[in-house]
């Protein structure tokens, strides 16, 4: 049905949507409307067709119904008003139609039975109940009756009658004795449908007396007992005994024997039977049989199958159930009881009915005035219910006419209808078996819409989701739905949205340009409504990192992750799941913000791990596997089959792999004869194989065990296999290894390695030694030994060639012939020293020696090889003689040259040359004189600079540590650097070899300066050594000490003073090879040190200084360096310690200096503490003390005279005595002095002539070189003192400070 369908052609469907609307108004979706719409009644509860009451109880008869307006109600009884008026026990609840019949004060019920029927009315029709039965319950006693005892022959049948009273409803039946417990019952013994106890056989065990039958009414909550039934069971031995007791011996008689008989049924009798159900009963047959041994039952169907899922045996198969029967069920079924003697069998013929069950009920018709519309009631069963109708209670053949209105058997068609024609039809379907009645209203209604939604509603989707927005409508007639993007957007078309007949509009995938605002209208003729919701798309929540497969070893660790994506407007919570349940209950699993952690984990633990993201939107899982692995359990039931002589085979049962196949079996075996306790391997298999053939040994008592190994391990060892001594036999093999060596001159030692107790093959083991003289006609010498692995053969010759072999034997014969060997017996030390020993010098450091080999015979053993030793004797260049220290070089085989490396050049050499064999070296040849020739020398020792002047430099330097020959002369180039690398002109200068220092006159001032310096001799020139300095600044530079003699030569930078020059050297660009950083300088007191230090590279570079305890393994503390300064100081040091230091830049990655070390002083307390007490501190005191007096006396003569204090004229007249100017003649300040004698104070300004100092003046400030001639640091890192010397003319007026001289830093001060 599309939307432009005309009321009238789309009436069908217009009238079921609006019966949904109202018939679900049982579960109202809003309940304001159904307070306003008019409704017929309708009847939502009733008491049960068939009504069984408490007799001891009020009567309550259920009738409950709705409409609008609410209805009244009124009862019938037996087909005729009840007038409840007029019954004082009866009332009706307020708002309701159920009655209350009060029987608990003196009313009887038995008077109140009746057929009772409600009828719910209101303006706009009349709804019916069911005819409602009501019947007390009754629970009558038993009647009484005399009941015989039961005297029963063994295997006899016998059936005990329960024969309740009726009682409504019908009682329930059980068995039991005086002391309330339930009878036993089995396949012999066992309560039919009626009640009845039934014995196929009795037994002696069933004689008693107390054989009760209790019938309980549940209505009543009552339990009636019939008098207890005597059972006697006479056994044949017994009934024998008695009566030949009681009959004299000429009598022959005797009772039978127990005899077994075929099945005869009991219950039901004859062979057929027939039997009626209703349709959706239970069906219930039963079949029990007599018989010796008992019989067994069976049930079939004839001619089809028992249906399957509804089908039941109970009673120890002696009943089948069948549930929820229908006509399908009908026919025959065939009960069969069977023994070992024959069978028996009943058919029962079964015939299914139906009470009148729906088809179509009728359904409840919302109509608008004009409209049409049918009412259908459409039931079935067996035989086919009749159809009747009633309008409003009353036969619609009697009803009040309504030309809307038209029946047509089971259907009644309305049309044109009108408000009138509201009203409630019934519908009566019935047979002989029961009936069905159904209320179905007809509502003509006029209503304009409403929309049931509430008012901006929101509805939040994912992305890519269909978006259903909701428009709940009502209205008669049914209104037209209409939608629109926006207040006053257009109407929504087009295929990407879709319109339910319920209002709601769909979008089948949302994206977020579809978010907004959406207004749904109704409208029908008799008005409009809009209403507006609101429509949010959210990011869907995804899982960007989902857990992994994982295979663990077992007792290991494993992490899951799961991180997730989400709309930042949605709160995600993340669940874990183990097999699709929860996780166990465990501390061991972890669960964290993203992940799931397993600690230790167990074969228990493995499974699939699900990680459930879920928001109020949308749901997304991802799972993996967790495989734990172990090495595998150990094989089990070891089992020897085809014991052979030399063979026998194993088999075995591989165990539990655990989640990592098997690879391979390993079998070892136990000699529990020989080597009792102690496993050796035997052999291995592959994985798929769980037997082998294992070769023996004989005299052997084998047990094996297997190992079991995969990828993670090996198992742990089987059980051992039973026991198997294999038979003896003679040796299979000699022993290996055998070896003839003399371990002194006159003897030979035969040695070998024993056989293995398993390889001995039987007892008494022992060795055959045999041995006889190479290449002479001589007989083998034999001896027996046990027990050993040596025979040593004494009074030999030396060194002479022996056949040797060694044998095995025990008590039941010898090995095979064993093979021969060749040994020799003892060496002795070599006779001769090799001859005509030559030596040729190769080069300075290189010689090569020959010798002539000795003879063979002399040597007397096994020629190893020649030693030279060689020896320096002295040096050419220095006469002086040292301590010989030789060296020994071994020539390996017959060799008969070597070559001597690393020779020292220009010195005097002896060697000599022995002969080597096993037993050692022989006599030495004569000793061999040579010499090497002269070499180029080593670089000078060391180099230093010193005394800078504005336009010199001061070079000292030492003698090559090996001149490796007499030195002719140094040469000494230097070339000036600037600031950016600049390289100028390189200027060489040649010095005498003579000299140790040089002064260089006429360079620039503050320009550095490098030095490239060597030594040679007559070979060549040397490797030179290089440094650099800069000439001074000015008077008030940087002056930095000098590194001691003993840390070789160093840098030492100055700056000069700022002497104009006219003519610069020409420079030339160099670019520098690499950045570094040397001449690292420590200057260390009690707990801290001055670390300064040169650094060329790229400018400013961030320096670290990084140090520690000399010869600790401990990491390298770090202290950052402020600025790009080349000076830091370390504290908090510990006295007495020697540190390791080194100096890096950062950002450039392994740019660092070597290392340096240096040890901080001992704690000097005492040379604080003690200076009070000494004489000389005692006397400087009492002298200033005196002087301080004799100056109190002068002034105050003088202010006793009137006269004026001339430096205070002179303070007053110039309040800052820093900034006077400097005197033109020698550049010293202006003095204070008194107007009468002009005597200088000596105390001024180090401010130069401009006043300032410029740092641009010199390319060497203390920033970049922290360290100067006569300068020291504070422990803060300021610096102290001068920044030039002092003149050798000035006056020595002690530190130029106001403050008093620090002894410790006088005496850590470098000098």
């Amino acid at each position: 049905m599309t939307k432009k369908m005309s009321i009238s052609t789309s009436k069908t469907s217009l009238v079921l949507f609006l019966c949904q609307i109202i018939s679900a108004l049982d579960v109202p979706l809003d309940s304001k409307l159904l307070e306003e719409l008019s409704q017929p009644p309708t009847i939502t509860q009733q008491s049960p067709k068939d009504y069984i009451v408490d007799p001891r109880e009020n009567i309550v008869i259920q009738c409950e119904a709705k409409g609008k307006p609410p209805p009244s109600f009124s009862w019938t009884r037996n087909g005729t008003h009840f007038d409840i008026d007029k019954d004082a026990q009866v009332t009706m609840k307020p708002n309701s139609g159920t009655l209350v019949i009060n029987i608990m004060n003196g009313g009887k019920a038995e008077a109140y039975e009746g057929v009772y029927q409600c009828t719910a009315r209101n303006e706009r029709g009349a709804a019916i109940s069911n005819n409602i039965v009501v019947r007390p319950s009754r629970s009558p006693l038993w009647t009484k009756e005399k009941l015989e005892p039961n005297h029963v022959r063994e295997g006899d049948s016998l059936v005990l009658h329960c024969r309740p009273p009726v009682g409504l409803p019908p009682p329930i039946i059980f068995w039991m004795d005086n002391a309330f417990q339930r009878l036993p019952q089995s396949e012999r013994v066992s309560q039919g449908l009626n009640g009845d106890l039934y014995f196929s056989n009795v037994q002696p065990e069933d004689t008693r007396e107390d054989y009760i039958c209790y019938a309980r009414f549940n209505h009543t909550q009552t339990i009636q007992q019939k008098q207890p039934i005597s059972v006697k069971v006479f056994s044949m031995d017994s009934l024998n005994d008695t009566i030949a007791a009681n009959l004299s011996d000429t009598d022959i008689f005797g009772a039978k024997p127990v005899t077994e008989r075929q099945p005869v049924l009991l219950t039901p009798t004859g062979s057929t039977s027939t039997k009626v159900e209703l349709r959706g009963n239970v069906l219930l047959l039963e079949c029990i049989a007599a018989g010796l041994p008992t019989p067994v039952i069976r049930w079939i169907k004839e001619g089809g199958e028992l249906p399957a899922n509804r089908t039941f045996f109970e009673n120890f198969k002696k009943t089948l159930k069948i549930i929820d029967v229908s006509e399908a069920d009908s026919g025959n079924y065939k009960c069969i009881a069977r023994n070992a003697l024959g069978s028996v069998h009943h058919v029962i013929s079964v015939t299914v009915k139906a009470a009148p069950y729906w088809i179509t009920a009728p359904r409840n018709l919302v109509l608008s005035p004009g409209e049409d519309g049918t009412l259908i009631c459409r039931a079935n069963g067996n035989p086919k219910p009749s159809i009747s109708w009633l309008a409003n209670g009353v036969p619609i053949a009697i009803a009040p006419e309504d030309p809307s209105r038209k029946v047509d058997g089971d259907t009644i068609i309305f049309s044109h209808v009108q408000e009138r024609s509201s009203a409630v039809y019934q519908c009566n379907a019935s047979n002989e078996y029961g009936y069905l009645l159904a209320n179905a209203f007809v509502n003509v209604l006029a209503e304009p819409p409403r929309i049931l939604t509430p008012a901006n509603k929101l509805y939040q989707v994912i992305a890519d989701s269909p978006a259903l927005l909701d428009c709940a409508y009502f209205g008669s007639p049914k209104p037209e739905i209409e939608w629109f993007k926006g207040v006053k957007g257009s109407i929504l078309r087009g295929n990407e949205y879709v319109f339910h007949d319920n209002g709601t509009l769909e979008i089948p995938v949302a994206q977020k340009n579809n978010a907004g605002t959406y207004t749904c209208v109704a409208r029908n003729e008799l008005g409009k409504i809009q209403n507006e919701v609101q429509l949010e798309i959210k990011d869907p929540t995804m899982i960007i990192k989902q857990p992994e497969y994982k295979v663990i070893q077992r007792y290991g660790q494993v992490s899951f992750e799961c991180i997730i994506k989400h709309d930042s407007t949605l709160l995600p919570t993340v669940t874990w799941l183990k097999d699709n349940d929860e996780l166990p209950d465990d501390e061991r699993f972890l669960v964290g913000k993203d992940n799931l952690t397993i600690m230790n984990v167990t074969d228990k633990d493995d499974g699939t791990y699900t990680c459930i993201v879920n928001t109020t939107l949308d749901s997304v899982s991802a799972s993996a596997v967790l495989t734990v692995v172990a090495r595998p359990n150990p094989p089990f039931d070891l089992e020897l089959t085809g014991q052979l002589e030399r063979s026998i085979d194993l088999s075995w049962l591989p165990g539990d792999e655990n989640n990592s196949p098997i690879t391979s079996f390993v079998i070892e075996f136990e000699d529990a004869l020989h080597e009792p306790g102690v496993w050796r391997y035997q052999t291995e298999v592959p994985g798929s194989q769980t037997t082998a053939q294992l070769k023996l040994s004989p005299y052997v008592n084998y047990a094996f065990r297997v190992i079991a190994v995969n990828r993670i391990g090996r198992s742990q060892p089987s059980e051992p296999s039973e026991q198997y001594l294999t038979k003896s036999a003679s040796p299979d093999e000699n022993p290996a290894n055998v070896q003839g060596i003399g371990s002194e001159p006159d003897n030979l030692v035969i040695t070998w390695e024993p056989l293995k107790g398993f390889q001995s093959n039987g007892p008494g083991l022992q060795y055959k030694v045999s041995w006889r003289q190479k290449d002479v006609d001589d007989e083998w010498t034999s001896v027996i030994v046990a027990n050993v692995s040596k025979y040593i053969v004494s009074g030999t010759p030396t060194f002479v060639p022996y056949e040797v072999k060694v044998q095995a034997l025990n008590d039941l014969g010898y090995a095979p012939e064993p093979s021969e060997v060749i040994g020799h017996s003892g060496e002795d030390l070599p006779m001769v020293a090799p001859g005509n020993v030559q030596v040729h010098v190769i080069n300075s450091t290189l010689a090569k020696v020959h010798w002539d080999p000795v003879p063979l015979k002399s040597v007397r053993g096994h020629l190893q090889g020649y030693k030279v030793y060689y020896w320096k004797v002295q040096s050419l260049s220095r006469r002086s003689r040292r301590h010989v220290e030789k060296k020994i070089l071994t020539f390996r085989g017959n060799k008969t040259f070597g070559m001597l490396p690393g020779l020292e050049p220009y010195s005097s050499y002896k060697l000599n040359v022995r002969v080597v064999n096993g037993k050692g070296e022989g006599p030495a040849s004569p000793d061999k004189v040579f010499k090497t020739p002269e070499g180029v020398p080593s670089s000078p020792s060391f180099l230093k600079i010193t005394n800078p002047t504005l336009d010199s430099l001061t070079l000292e330097w030492g003698s090559p540590t090996h001149p490796n020959g007499v030195l002719t002369s140094y040469t000494l180039k230097f070339q000036p650097i600037n600031n950016t690398h600049e390289l100028g002109p390189l200027v060489e200068i040649r010095i005498p070899a003579n000299e140790s220092s040089l002064i260089l006159k006429n360079l620039n001032y503050s320009t550095r300066y490098k030095f490239y310096f060597n030594a040679q001799t007559s070979v060549g020139s040397g490797s030179q050594i290089t440094e650099e300095a800069v000439t001074i600044m000015d008077e008030a530079g940087i002056l930095r000490p000098a590194v001691g003699a003993g840390k070789g030569y160093s840098e030492i930078l100055f700056a000069t003073s700022p002497v104009m020059h006219t003519v610069r050297p020409t420079f030339y660009k160099v670019q520098p090879l690499y950045p570094r950083i040397r001449n690292i300088t420590t200057a260390a007191a009690e707990t801290y040190a001055n670390i300064s230090w040169e650094y060329e590279g790229p400018d400013h570079a961030n320096f670290y200084v990084e140090y520690g305890v000399a010869g600790s393994k401990e990491d390298w503390k770090k202290e950052i360096v402020n600025g790009s300064r080349s000076f830091f100081v370390l504290k908090g040091l510990t006295p007495g310690t020697a540190y390791k230091v080194r100096v890096g830049a950062e950002g450039l990655s392994g740019f660092r200096s070597s290392e340096d070390v240096f040890e901080t002083g001992p704690a000097m307390a005492s040379r604080q503490v003690d200076i009070a007490t000494q004489g000389w501190f005692i006397g400087l005191m009492c002298a200033v003390a005196l002087l301080i007096l004799i100056l109190l006396i002068v002034c105050f003569i003088r202010r006793n005279k009137g006269g004026k204090y001339p430096v205070k004229e002179k303070e007053d007249a110039h309040a800052d005595p820093e900034i006077q100017p400097m005197k033109e003649d020698d550049g010293t300040f202006g003095e204070y002095s008194d107007a009468e004698d002009h005597k200088p104070l000596k105390k001024g300004s180090r401010t130069p002539s401009d006043r300032t100092v410029k740092k641009e003046d010199s390319d060497d400030s203390l920033v970049d070189y922290g360290e100067g001639v006569n300068g020291q640091f504070n422990e803060d890192g300021s610096f102290i003192g001068q920044y030039s010397g002092k003149k050798e003319k000035e006056p020595a007026e002690g530190n130029e400070s106001s403050e008093a001289p620090s002894p410790v830093n006088a005496m850590n001060s470098f000098v």
